[in-house]
Order: structure tokens, then C-alpha cells, then sequence
């Protein structure tokens, strides 16, 4: 009788706890659910995709077999919400921050507008952040530090304005920053140095101003700096380069960069790109770029540049044109081979000889 009242009570105690778990399983799929049709309520149904979300997007299915979601096998939690180029229009519910489980979220080439919910900084799984091409707007906001396991950040072509906060250096496994096309102003600040994981960096069309932050320069993991049209100023450094062992593009025209080129510049050994126009730089270019032996693109244009006399060590290859940088001193042998390619120089404020 006693071993029967125990096994009872251990089939109870059982039955209690798959029940529980049952329940909270169920009770987290109905809040992703409930997240998910926030958002969906938000939306202006005005175009085809929004119409399809709407209908689609039903309490009558499982969350887990709605267009865009993906569910881990696991828990069934939503871990990815992919509603990209949809031309859906709406702004974000707070609601998203309850989505506890998920990994991705693209939203990118849309219209929503509005601000970030703060709530989205409980997102802490999150890996993937596209938000790129919409209206969204206000001050990049500094709960971007919370999200630590962030990977890639991509909020270009929208509305966001004021600093870039110190706070995104806490986001230690950032790989991709992408700022493109927003009104971000003031500098990049120094924290950025400790983004020790940062391959790409992107912030083109800004209103970034003062100095080039040479604190940047010294992320030895950066593979693509691009800081086109904002209005830095300064020097390019003698140091430039010195940590930068893996960048293949430099993008920094259209600045208020002075003073001349530096031959450290071929220190950066895995240069394919290096775009410097519509600067203010002035001298000669330093023979040391033509030991760049991966460069392809060479884009100096609209500056004060005196000489153009680039000198590689490699001369077993033909030249293939001169915006690609194949240039030598066995010039005269290959120039009829490319005289095609010569008009070219004259779109270049290079004065000076050709050697």
C-alpha cells in the first residue's frame, strides 16, 4: 500500500510538472503570437504584401506557420522574422521586445517610420538587425550597448540623426556596421577602438565632421572603411595603415582631407580599393601605391595632385587599364597595348608626367 501511495504521488507530481511546462511552452509561443500581430496592427494595409501579411498573419494558425517567421525546432519560439521588401507601412510596437527568443529580425526596404522602441534592447539573443531603407528616425538610440551578442547592425537610408553613441563599443561581437545615407553628425567616438570584431564600417553621406578618427584606424580586424561625403578634415597620417593588415577598401572622398598622400598607404598590403577624390589633397602621389599589388581601383580625381609616378616590383603581368592601377615602369612596352584606356587621364587633375 505504501509503495502504491508513492508511485501515486510521483505520477502526480509528474503529471503537475508536464502540465507546467506545457503551459509555459504555450504561454511563450502566445506571446511571440501576440508580438507579432501588434506589429501586424500597426500596418497601414494599403498595397498587395500588407493585404497577403494581414490575411496570412491569422490567431486561426500557429505563429510558427506565418509568412516571414522561423521557429526554433526546440522550443518553438519565433528565433527569425524576415518581412523584408514587402512595402509594408507602419510603425514598431514596443510588443517586439517581447520576441525573448529571436536571433534575426529584417525589416529592411519598407516604409516604417517612427522611432526604435526602447523595448527592443531586451532582444538579447539578437544576432541580426537589418532595418536599412525606411523612414525611420530620431536619435540612434544608446540601449544599442545592451544588445551584446549583435553581429550586424544595418540602419542605413533612413532618418536618423544626432551622435553616434559610445555605447554601440559594447556591442563586442559587431562584425558590420552600415550607417549609409542618415543625418548622423559630430565624431566617431573613441570607444570604437574597442570593437575588436568590426570587418566592415560604413558611413557614407553623413554629417560626420573634425578630424579623421584615427582611433578607428587602429581596429586591426576592419576589412572596408567607407566614410564618403561627410566633412572630415585633417591629415591622412603617417600611421594610417599600421594596424590595417586586412583592408581591401578605403573609401574616404569627398572630405576636407588636406595635406599630402602618404607612402605608408602601402603598408595596407590587401588593398583592392583606395578612393581619396574630392579632397583637398595636394603633392605628389608616392611611387610606394604601386607596390599595392592588389589594387584594382585607384580613384584620386578632383584633388591638387602635381605627378603621377607608380612603380611596382611585380612587372610580369599586363596592365589592364590605368583606372585599375596597372601602372609601370615598363610603361612604353604595354601603352599601345591599352591606348584605349589613356582618355581616362583626362577626366584626373593629375599634372606632370606619365612614368
Amino acid at each position: 500500500m505504501a509503495m502504491g501511495k508513492i508511485h501515486y504521488f510521483f505520477l502526480l507530481k509528474f503529471s503537475m510538472v508536464f502540465l507546467a511546462v506545457g503551459a509555459a511552452s504555450n504561454s511563450n509561443i502566445t506571446t511571440d503570437q501576440s508580438a507579432l500581430l501588434a506589429l501586424r496592427d500597426r500596418m497601414i494595409t494599403s498595397s498587395e504584401p500588407q493585404e497577403i501579411l494581414a490575411k496570412n498573419w491569422s490567431v486561426t494558425s500557429s505563429a510558427c506557420d506565418w509568412m516571414g517567421v522561423t521557429c526554433g525546432p526546440r522550443h518553438r519560439r519565433v528565433t527569425a522574422l524576415n518581412i523584408s521588401n514587402m512595402k509594408l507601412t507602419g510603425d514598431l510596437p514596443p510588443q517586439l521586445g517581447n520576441l525573448s527568443f529571436l536571433v534575426s529580425l529584417d525589416l529592411s526596404s519598407n516604409n516604417f517610420h517612427g522611432e526604435l522602441p526602447r523595448e527592443l534592447a531586451h532582444l538579447r539573443r539578437l544576432r541580426y538587425l537589418y532595418l536599412g531603407i525606411n523612414n525611420l528616425g530620431g536619435e540612434l538610440p544608446s540601449w544599442f550597448g545592451y544588445l551584446h551578442k549583435l553581429q550586424q547592425l544595418t540602419l542605413s537610408n533612413n532618418s536618423f540623426s544626432g551622435s553616434l553613441p559610445p555605447s554601440i563599443s559594447n556591442m563586442s561581437k559587431l562584425e558590420s556596421l552600415w550607417l549609409t545615407d542618415n543625418s548622423i553628425e559630430g565624431t566617431i567616438p573613441i570607444e570604437f577602438q574597442n570593437l575588436h570584431s568590426l570587418k566592415i564600417l560604413i558611413i557614407d553621406r553623413n554629417q560626420l565632421s573634425g578630424p579623421l578618427p584615427l582611433h578607428t584606424f587602429n581596429i586591426s580586424s576592419l576589412q572596408i572603411i567607407s566614410l564618403f561625403q561627410n566633412s572630415l578634415s585633417g591629415i591622412l597620417p603617417d600611421t594610417i595603415c599600421h594596424a590595417l593588415h586586412k583592408l581591401t577598401y578605403l573609401g574616404l572622398g569627398g572630405n576636407n582631407l588636406i595635406g599630402q598622400i602618404p607612402s605608408t598607404l602601402s603598408q595596407c598590403s590587401m588593398l583592392q580599393t583606395l578612393a581619396l577624390p574630392l579632397n583637398y589633397l595636394w603633392g605628389p602621389i608616392p611611387k610606394a601605391i604601386g607596390n599595392l599589388t592588389m589594387l584594382e581601383t585607384l580613384a584620386l580625381e578632383s584633388n591638387n595632385l602635381t605627378a603621377l609616378n607608380i612603380m611596382v616590383e611585380d612587372e610580369d603581368h599586363e596592365p589592364t587599364s590605368v583606372d585599375e592601377c596597372r601602372r609601370r615602369n615598363d610603361w612604353s612596352k604595354w601603352k599601345d597595348a591599352i591606348q584605349s584606356e589613356l582618355d581616362s587621364l583626362a577626366k584626373r587633375q593629375v599634372f606632370g608626367p606619365v612614368v
